[in-house]
């Protein structure tokens, strides 16, 4: 049963895989690199500091650097575990694919990349949903976009950015409810 599902996880990755071209290579490059989106976390704690002021800033800055952290833990502990090749080191797969990734890691179950911008979506998207109800939305197709460059560029499976999506909007709820029980236990009280 396993052996099919991962059958067909790799056919998917590489019909997938293969719909990009040279064209849109730098585009989904630049997707995929974590400091493209410095400016989007910046606007986000903008928005939160402009919303909530900046004692609760300073908690959602802790909380959101626990939250990560936690993520790219937990990832590298799935990683390191089950120690699933990605598939840009998969010899058999190497004439079949397109690989335009800078670097290839030894691991790739699951995705640290989906995780994280789907904890980040998520916990955002719920701290801005009194003041700003379809950014939730928006982050959310973001975290996708992020999650689909991992496999344009080479590096994870569809398996591997589900399970990180799925792990990511579990911790970003999380913790979600850790920064607002912080907030009103501390700040607003």
């Amino acid at each position: 049963m396993i052996e099919k599902i991962l059958k067909y996880d790799t056919e998917l990755f590489i019909y997938l895989n293969n719909l990009g071209t040279e064209t849109w290579d730098w585009l989904w490059l630049l997707i995929t690199d974590k400091l493209t989106f410095v400016p989007l976390y910046a606007l986000l704690l903008f928005l939160l500091y402009k919303k909530y002021g900046w004692k609760a800033l300073i908690v959602f800055v802790v909380v959101v650097a626990l939250m990560i952290t936690f993520t790219d833990q937990i990832t590298n502990v799935f990683k390191r575990g089950f120690e699933r090749p990605r598939p840009c080191r998969e010899a058999d797969l190497i004439d079949q694919m397109r690989s335009i990734a800078v670097r290839c890691g030894k691991y790739g179950f699951f995705s640290g990349h989906s995780s994280n911008s789907m904890a980040a979506a998520v916990f955002a998207g719920l701290m801005l949903r009194p003041y700003y109800k379809n950014a939730i939305f928006i982050l959310l197709f973001w975290s996708a976009v992020v999650a689909y460059s991992r496999i344009y560029v080479g590096v994870h499976y569809p398996i591997d950015i589900v399970c990180g999506l799925t792990f990511g909007a579990i911790s970003g709820f999380l913790f979600y409810k850790l920064g607002g029980y912080i907030l009103n236990r501390y700040i607003h009280a």
